[in-house]
């Protein structure tokens, strides 16, 4: 007290009643916050600063009116504001001129908003000398003894009120405060900053204690873990690269050390990383910039790069991995550039863990993981399957195939397919489908002969696999080095491709779509799948080396075999859901399975003989046998079993399996019966290779000195047609629907 009003001698002129009155204030009872002992410390540091003002009065005078009103629980606003009329109703009554009145009151008001000034103007302009220094004065409690600080923390939170609203509004004034620079003139900031600032982190450091905040932080751990997390991931995508081609075929040339180079980059800039993220100096700022020029510098190049498609050449799986890679290197970077600019203006006083920044470290790499799974896999396989393809088509619809009557005459000759067979023909609901070299697949018209669709790949330089599937609707292709590809029928545009661990599967049987694990040792699971090659349900038997199948319209029956102790057995599955119907002991191998009349055929084998003992007609949904056709003994060639409608075709030869025997027997069995329906024998080579149309003719070539000819054997009998010149005896007949095609010299022949 006497301190104080020792400081006030020569203030105002005249007795020192108005002191008196200004110290009663401070110090009355119901006041908690700034008290007398506040006004000391501002005061002192105002003499300090005091030389920086144009009218010293008026500040001294405005020091100690601007806490003279203060009310419990009030803002500072409403403290200056008060205390500023509180000054403009005494000081007149002390001879104190109106224009000073006017400007104590005015700075008096202007303690009611205490922000820092701006971070950005650490000089900024003079306008205000008597207000810079009165505020410098007033913050100078900043800069207090700890103790004394944390007293006058204390104090001011007492008389703040409510408890959690207090914190939370303190909180956030600190960190404003910090932000800034705390003080407005040069010569504070020497004398008071430091202090001010150890005092201020102090006092956010406990309030950050005492305030619950589970979350807060979050998105810096995020930003961190992502920078972390990407550049790891950028690393295991450049590994992957460095394993895969930048072009096919592989050029001699090519260089292998730019995914390898950046692999170790981002492996290595991890941490580096990281520690940017977490810091807000400015050479962690450098640092996360130059990683992001880095990667887009390495995708404009990696861009400009890419091999130019053609024919022959096409772009390796290496190109959209690195460009990936690179990609996440650029998140990566710009991650920990965006931690470390936040990091430097507001999330530089965060708590050391929460719930919230555990979560995000924990949810990152998980996010990081499922795009890498889910989004930069199928994108790169997407990209090189769709950069690889091209489509030549026609315009014109498909035309409708009439049946070959084989009279000796040519329907149409097809020369755009060179290199192809007929044999290898797969009828749709659109035409004729043929494979080709070189990963091409042709659609013909099967009324004409004209090419109406070509699907070629530049990434695959040998002939596809191709069948039917989707009752004609689609064109299931096996690409080697790519996998399977499901082309519309009709248009020859690509729906669907499988992901590439079908390329361990194989076709057991495409309409349904049936398949089973290529293994070292044989099959030991069936799938069922969808055209597109969604798996339905899947069928591990155990170790099985020997597993095949074949369906009707609604079962599977499936064979094992060499399943370890497990004796060999014949399962029923059914084809919608693999629910086990049946299992029943197989007592012998059976062999060729062929699906007729919605019955399972089978040929019980006879010992070591290709000939087998009967054929066995087992019902699928029940496994029950239906009939059995004992085979003649006197047969001895290799019995062929196919399908023709209501009939099962049996080809086989009478007598022995020799060069001298020439006669072919063919029997068409009844599939509701099990009786023969009929049986020719002809004299021709029971050696050559046949076809059977589902109208029950079976068809083969042969030929003498200069004649090619058609050998016919249907319910009426057997007959030869001569066939036209250009036509290749040596390869084989193949019937696609009741349409018999043929090989000319780099020609698909169709016979009329």
């Amino acid at each position: 007290m006497v301190e104080l009003r020792a400081r006030w001698d020569g203030l105002v002129p005249g007795p020192g009643e108005l002191a008196d009155a200004l110290i009663t204030q401070y110090v009355e009872r119901n006041r908690r916050a700034y008290r007398d002992h506040y006004l000391e410390i501002v005061l002192v540091a105002l003499e300090s600063l005091i030389q920086l003002s144009t009218d010293p009065a008026s500040v001294r005078l405005a020091a100690w009116f601007h806490r003279a009103v203060h009310e419990p629980g009030g803002t500072p606003s409403e403290d200056a504001e008060a205390s500023a009329q509180l000054a403009e109703e005494m000081l007149p009554q002390y001879g104190i001129a109106a224009i000073r009145v006017a400007e104590v009151a005015r700075l008096v008001r202007l303690t009611g908003a205490l922000a820092a000034p701006a971070a950005d103007s650490y000089a900024p302009p003079r306008r205000d000398a008597n207000g810079d220094v009165l505020l410098d004065a007033v913050n100078a409690i900043f800069s207090a003894d700890p103790v004394r600080y944390a007293v006058h923390v204390a104090e001011v939170r007492r008389d703040a009120g409510e408890r959690r609203s207090t914190l939370e509004r303190r909180y956030d004034d600190v960190r404003e405060l910090l932000d800034g620079h705390l003080y407005r003139t040069q010569l504070a900031r020497q004398r008071l900053g430091p202090v001010a600032r150890v005092n201020l982190e102090t006092e956010l450091a406990g309030l950050d204690s005492e305030l619950p905040a589970p979350w807060r932080g979050w998105q810096q751990a995020a930003l961190t873990a992502t920078a972390t997390f990407c550049a790891i991931a950028a690393a295991v995508v450049a590994i992957a690269a460095a394993g895969a081609s930048w072009e096919i075929p592989t050029a001699p040339s090519e260089a292998g050390w730019p995914p390898v180079a950046l692999a170790v980059l981002a492996f290595f800039g991890a941490p580096v990383l990281f520690r940017c993220a977490r810091s807000s100096s400015q050479r962690a700022c450098l640092i996360a910039g130059a990683v992001v020029a880095l990667a887009v510098t390495g995708l404009l190049i990696a861009w400009a790069r890419v091999p130019r498609i053609n024919p022959a050449v096409g772009v390796g799986l290496r190109v959209p991995l690195l460009i990936s890679a690179l990609l996440l290197l650029l998140i990566a970077g710009g991650a920990a550039l965006a931690a470390s600019l936040l990091h430097t203006r507001t999330a530089r006083f965060l708590p050391s863990r929460n719930l919230g920044q555990q979560l995000a470290w924990l949810a990152v790499p998980g996010v990081v993981a499922l795009a890498l799974l889910l989004i930069v896999q199928p994108l790169a396989r997407n990209y090189v399957l769709s950069t690889n393809e091209r489509i030549d088509r026609s315009p014109r619809p498909a035309g409708k195939a009439t049946p070959s009557a084989l009279n000796g005459t040519v329907a149409w000759v097809s020369r755009s397919t060179l290199g192809a067979g007929a044999e290898e023909a797969v009828a749709t609901q659109y035409g004729i489908a043929i494979p080709r070299p070189n990963g091409v697949v042709d659609m013909l018209d099967a009324a004409t002969g004209d090419l109406r669709w070509r699907y070629a790949r530049s990434d695959s330089n040998e002939r596809p696999t191709i069948s039917a599937t989707g009752d004609g609707e689609y064109v299931l292709g096996q690409f080697p080095g790519v996998g399977y590809l499901l082309l519309d029928a009709n248009t020859g545009e690509r729906k669907a491709a499988w992901p590439g661990r079908m390329r361990d599967h194989l076709i057991q049987q495409a309409q349904p779509l049936l398949t089973g694990d290529r293994a070292k040792r044989g099959s030991d699971k069936l799938h069922g799948l969808d055209p597109d090659g969604h798996e339905r349900w899947t069928f591990a038997p155990g170790e099985c080396s020997d597993l095949s199948a074949v369906s009707s319209t609604d079962t599977v029956v499936a064979f094992l075999g060499n399943c370890g102790d497990e004796p060999d057995a014949v399962v029923g599955l059914d084809l919608k859901s693999g629910k086990e119907l049946w299992n029943k002991t197989a007592t012998d191998t059976y062999r060729r399975p062929v699906v007729a009349g919605g019955l399972v055929v089978l040929a019980e084998p006879g010992g070591d003989s290709d000939v087998p003992v009967a054929l066995a007609a087992i019902e699928p949904r029940t496994g029950a046998i239906k009939w059995r056709w004992p085979v003649p003994q006197t047969w001895a060639c290799r019995t062929l079993l196919n399908a023709a409608g209501r009939y099962l075709v049996v080809v086989d030869c009478p007598g022995p399996s020799s060069i001298q025997n020439r006669r072919t027997v063919v029997t068409a069995i009844d599939t509701a019966t099990g009786r023969t329906a009929w049986q020719v024998t002809a004299r021709i080579d029971p050696r050559s290779k046949v076809t059977v149309t589902p109208d029950g003719r079976v068809i083969s070539l042969s030929r003498d000195a200069a004649t090619c000819w058609a050998n016919i054997i249907e319910r009426t009998g057997f007959r030869q047609v001569r066939l036209p010149l250009g036509i290749t005896c040596s390869r084989d007949a193949y019937a696609v629907g009741n349409q018999v095609l043929v090989n000319g010299d780099n020609a698909v022949i169709a016979l009329n």
